[in-house]
């Protein structure tokens, strides 16, 4: 199995509001993408310098599965919303 974590740091400008919408279309993605197997989005609650926003957790059953999630039409186009509200983002992908 693969796993993918993203983490997210979010520009001030309505923050909160596209943290929302950022986790609703992410949270949408499993019925839309057939090689996604799972995702969980949470949001952050710790005060830190460190922090980042908000985090998803995905896993795919091969990395195959993980290349064409990351070309799916869907996924793209929550890629581009996310492009336009993020500061900084960090990935690590690894198999379980």
């Amino acid at each position: 199995m693969i796993v993918h974590i993203v983490m997210f740091k979010f520009k001030d400008e309505n923050k909160s509001s596209n943290i929302a919408e950022v986790t609703k279309r992410l949270n949408a993605l499993p019925e839309l993408v057939p090689s996604l197997n799972s995702m969980e989005v949470g949001i952050n609650f710790t005060v830190s310098q460190r922090a980042f926003d908000l985090s998803l957790y995905a896993t795919f059953q091969t990395k195959e599965d993980l290349d064409a999630y990351a070309i799916h039409p869907e996924h793209i186009k929550v890629v581009e919303f996310i492009k336009d509200v993020t500061l900084e983002s960090k990935i690590v992908d690894y198999i379980l």
